[in-house]
C-alpha cells in the first residue's frame, strides 16, 4: 500500500502512523513545506513553500488568509500532478485540511481517496474566540472566521472522510459533514511515557531533582501565552509559592506566541507578567523548550502538573503526563472536561479561578499521597484511551474503511473514547 501524506510542517500528527506503515512495508511518502523530522524509509517530497496571507487595494477584506490557503492547495496539487505523471499514485491520501493543501487533491486524482484530519474548526462563538471575559468579537471578527474555515469546508465537500483527535474537535464541525469525521487520537506511547520512581533530572547549575525532593510542580506549553493559562498559572504558582518554601515551580515553553495575540507593547507574556509578580527567581525555572526525554522526566518526578487551556486543542503534553502518573490539575473547560473527570482521574478548576487553582495545588503539595488513586486512574486514562498501539489499529481501520469504497463519501466512524 502507497501511503501519502499531506501536511505544511513535516509528518507532525501523522509521524507514528507514517513509522508504523513504513515499518510494516508499506510506502510512504509525505508531500510539505518543510521537514520537522526525518523518518526511516520515507520518501519527503517539498512543494515550493507560499509567502504568508497578503492583501491589496483590489482584493476584499480578510481574504487573504483563504487566498494563502488556496495558494498551497495548488502546489499541493501540482506535485500531486507531477507524481502521477511519474507513475507514482499513491493508493490512499491522508493530510491536514486546516491549511489548504488537500483542497484539490481530489480534482488531480479523483479515484484516489482522501481522509482529512479534522483539527479544528473556527467559530465565533463556543470555542477559543469570545472565552475570555475581555474578549467580545465583532462582528469584523466574525466575517475574518468564516472565511478561514473556506479550504476547510471546500475540502470537505470534496474527500472521502475524516478523523478528528477529540469528540470535542469534532463537535465543532458542521452537522452535515460531522456524520464523516471519526474519531481517533494520534496516541500515546505509553511504554515510553509511564511512571518511573527513580527518575531524577540534573539542572543546569548542577541541582538533581527527584520525586518530592523538592515537590515540583510543573507547567509545559509550547509557548508560555494566554491561550494555555499562562498568566492563570503564574498568579496561582506566586501564591503558592508563599505558602510552600520548600516547592519548585518548573514552567517549559517558549517566549513567542503560538495563538492569540502578544502581550500589551510586545514582547513575551512571561516578560511582560513577571514584572509584575513577586516570585523567588531561585525557585521559578523557566527552561524555554525542552527535549522530548525531558519533559517525560519533569512528569515523572512531577508533584502537581497545571494543564490550562481555552476551549481549543487539547495538547498531547497533558496525556503524556497523565501517561507519566503525574496529577494533573486541570481547567474545567471542554477538551480537558473529556479527558479528567475531577476526583476520579485528576483535578478540574475554573480556568480564571488562580484561588481554586493555588488551593489544588496547595493539596497536592501538603498531602501527595492522597492523591496517588488519581495518578494512577490518569495512567489508567491513557492506557485505555490513548495507548498508541490501539490509536494506530483505529487509523488502520480508517484508511482500510477509505480504501474500500474509492471515490465515495462514506461514513467514516472511529471512536478513541
Amino acid at each position: 500500500m502507497h501511503v501519502a501524506f499531506v501536511h505544511r510542517r513535516g509528518f507532525c500528527q501523522f509521524a507514528a502512523l507514517a513509522s508504523h506503515l513504513a515499518q510494516t512495508g508499506n510506502e510512504v511518502t509525505l508531500v510539505t513545506e518543510t521537514v520537522d523530522q526525518r523518518i526511516p524509509a520515507t520518501r519527503v517530497v517539498r512543494h515550493r513553500a507560499e509567502p504568508g496571507p497578503q492583501a491589496n487595494s483590489q482584493m476584499a477584506r480578510h481574504l487573504g488568509v483563504p487566498d494563502h490557503h488556496v495558494r498551497i492547495g495548488h502546489r499541493v496539487a501540482e506535485t500531486f500532478d507531477a507524481l502521477a505523471r511519474q507513475g507514482q499514485v499513491p493508493d490512499v491520501i491522508v493530510g491536514h485540511i486546516g491549511w489548504g493543501g488537500m483542497t484539490f487533491v481530489k480534482d488531480v486524482l479523483p479515484n484516489v481517496p482522501a481522509l482529512g484530519y479534522c483539527e479544528f474548526f473556527y467559530r465565533s462563538d463556543g470555542a477559543d474566540i469570545g472565552f475570555a471575559p475581555d474578549d467580545k468579537p465583532d462582528q469584523d471578527t466574525r466575517k475574518r472566521l468564516r472565511l478561514r474555515n473556506m479550504a476547510q469546508l471546500l475540502t470537505l465537500d470534496a474527500i472521502d472522510g475524516g478523523f478528528s483527535p477529540t469528540q470535542w474537535q469534532r463537535s465543532l464541525y458542521p452537522a452535515e459533514h460531522r456524520a464523516r469525521i471519526g474519531v481517533c487520537h494520534e496516541g500515546v506511547d505509553t511504554r515510553v511515557f509511564r511512571p518511573d520512581p527513580s527518575a531524577s533530572l540534573k539542572l543546569p547549575d548542577g541541582r538533581v531533582l527527584k520525586a518530592g525532593d523538592p515537590p515540583i510542580v510543573t507547567f509545559v506549553a509550547r509557548d508560555l501565552e494566554p491561550y494555555r493559562g499562562f498568566p492563570q498559572a503564574l498568579e496561582a504558582a506566586a501564591k503558592v509559592a508563599k505558602r510552600h518554601p520548600d516547592a519548585l515551580f518548573v514552567f517549559v515553553g517558549g517566549d513567542g506566541v503560538s495563538y492569540g495575540a502578544p502581550p500589551p507593547g510586545g514582547g513575551s507574556w512571561k516578560d511582560y507578567l513577571l514584572q509584575s509578580l513577586d516570585i523567588p527567581a531561585d525557585r521559578f525555572l523557566f527552561p524555554g523548550v525542552v527535549p522530548h526525554g525531558v519533559l517525560k522526566q519533569l512528569f515523572q518526578i512531577s508533584t502537581a502538573h497545571i494543564y490550562l487551556t481555552y476551549p481549543f486543542v487539547l495538547s498531547w503534553s497533558v496525556l503524556e503526563a497523565m501517561a507519566c502518573g503525574a496529577l494533573v490539575i486541570g481547567s474545567d473547560t471542554a477538551p480537558m472536561q473529556e479527558v479528567l473527570s475531577s476526583g476520579r482521574n485528576g483535578l478540574l478548576v475554573p480556568f480564571f479561578d488562580t484561588d481554586a487553582l493555588a488551593e489544588a495545588i496547595s493539596g497536592a503539595l501538603q498531602q501527595p499521597e492522597k492523591y496517588s488513586d488519581l495518578r494512577a486512574a490518569g495512567r489508567r486514562t491513557v492506557e485505555q484511551r490513548f495507548r498508541l498501539g490501539d490509536c494506530i489499529a483505529r487509523q488502520m481501520t480508517l484508511l482500510d474503511k477509505a480504501m474500500g469504497t474509492p471515490g465515495s463519501t462514506q461514513i467514516l466512524r472511529v471512536s478513541s473514547a
